[in-house]
C-alpha cells in the first residue's frame, strides 16, 4: 500500500497566517514588541524597496547620421579626456563607495532574513539570539547572494553593452536601419531578456520563501538547502508554478494596502510638519528611518506574508515545519 501523498493547498495557508498575525502582533499587543519584530523584518527586507536636450549624439535611425548630431558628443569627449586627472579618480570612488554599501546591505538583510523568521517562527522578539545563532547560514546566503549578483549583472551588461554597440557601429557608418531591423532588435532583446530575467527573478524567489527555510532547520548552507529544496522542486513543478502564480495575486493585493498606508502616512507627516518632514525624507539617515517607521506601521502584512510561506511549506510534511508547538496552542 503506497503511502497517501499530502495534500498542498494555496488557499489553506492564509486562514492560519493571518491567525499567526493576531498571535505574533495582537494577543496581547506590546508596542515594544512591534518595534524589536518591526527592526527584524526591516533588516530582512533593507535595499527591496537628469539630462538637457542637447547633451549627447542624437541616433536617428530613419535619417542616417548627420554631421552635425556629433558635436556634442565631441565636445564631451573633449571634456573628459582633457579632465582624465580627476574623473577617473572620482568615477572609481563612486563605484567603490557604492558597491561598498551594496555589499553591506545585503550582507546585512542576509543575517536580517534569519532574525525575522525566527521571530515569526518562535513568536519572540529577539535581535542578538537569532543575530548569533544564524550567523553561518546568513554568510553562506550572503555569499551566495553575492554571486548570483555577480552574474547576472555581467550578463545584463554584456547584453546592453552589445546593444549599444550596434547602436554605435550604425550611426557612426551612417548605415540606414530601418523599422524592421528595429522591431527585430526589440524582439531579439524581449526573447532574450524576459525568460532571464523570470529565471534570476524565480531564483530569488525560492531561495528567500522556501532555501532560507530550509537553511534554518537543518543549519545547511545555501548550496546544501539548495539541493534539497531542488529535488522537492522538480518533483512538485505543478504546485510551485501555483505558489508562484497566487504570490502575484497576494503580492498585487499587499501592494495596494502598503503603497495606500505609505501615502497616506507620508501626506500626514508632511502636514503636520509643514513640509519639513518632505525636505527631510530625501536625506539618506531621515529615509532610513522613515523606511523602518513604515516597516512598523506594515508589520501585520509582513508577518502574514513570512508566515504564509512557512505555512505553504509546512504542508510537505514535518521536516518543513519550523513553528514551535507552543505557539499553535496560544
Amino acid at each position: 500500500m503506497t503511502p497517501q501523498e499530502p495534500r498542498i493547498s494555496v488557499i489553506d495557508p492564509i486562514s492560519p497566517a493571518l491567525e499567526r498575525v493576531k498571535i505574533i502582533l495582537f494577543k496581547p499587543f506590546d508596542i515594544g514588541k512591534w518595534f524589536v519584530i518591526g527592526f527584524c523584518a526591516w533588516l530582512a527586507y533593507l535595499g527591496q524597496g537628469g539630462g538637457g536636450g542637447g547633451g549627447g549624439p542624437n541616433f536617428n535611425f530613419g535619417r542616417g547620421f548627420d554631421q552635425r548630431d556629433s558635436q556634442p558628443f565631441h565636445q564631451a569627449k573633449d571634456f573628459v579626456f582633457d579632465n582624465l586627472h580627476w574623473i577617473i579618480p572620482a568615477v572609481i570612488a563612486v563605484a567603490v563607495l557604492i558597491i561598498a554599501i551594496g555589499v553591506l546591505i545585503t550582507w546585512l538583510s542576509s543575517r536580517g532574513r534569519f532574525m525575522f523568521l525566527h521571530c515569526v517562527a518562535q513568536n519572540n522578539a529577539e535581535v542578538k539570539v537569532p543575530w548569533r545563532k544564524f550567523r553561518r547560514q546568513a554568510n553562506s546566503l550572503f555569499l551566495f547572494r553575492i554571486v548570483v549578483g555577480i552574474i547576472s549583472f555581467i550578463f545584463f551588461a554584456l547584453f546592453i553593452g552589445v546593444m549599444v554597440f550596434i547602436a554605435i557601429i550604425a550611426a557612426r557608418t551612417n548605415a540606414h536601419i530601418g523599422a524592421p531591423a528595429i522591431v527585430g532588435l526589440i524582439l531579439l532583446s524581449i526573447i532574450i531578456l524576459i525568460p532571464v530575467a523570470i529565471a534570476f527573478a524565480l531564483l530569488m524567489k525560492f531561495k528567500m520563501d522556501f532555501v532560507v527555510q530550509i537553511m534554518y532547520l537543518r543549519a545547511y548552507t545555501c548550496t546544501d538547502a539548495w539541493r534539497e529544496f531542488w529535488t522537492l522542486l522538480t518533483s512538485n513543478k505543478g504546485r510551485f508554478t501555483l505558489y508562484i502564480l497566487f504570490q502575484i495575486v497576494i503580492g498585487l493585493a499587499i501592494g495596494i494596502i502598503a503603497g495606500s498606508v505609505g501615502c497616506l502616512f507620508a501626506c500626514l507627516l508632511i502636514c503636520f510638519t509643514c513640509g519639513i518632514a518632505g525636505c527631510l525624507m530625501i536625506l539618506p539617515p531621515f529615509s532610513i528611518g522613515f523606511g523602518y517607521i513604515m516597516t512598523v506601521l506594515l508589520l501585520p502584512l509582513s508577518v502574514f506574508t513570512r508566515s504564509y510561506s512557512l505555512l505553504y511549506f509546512r504542508q510537505f510534511g514535518p521536516d518543513f515545519d519550523v513553528f514551535i508547538p507552543e505557539i499553535e496552542a496560544a
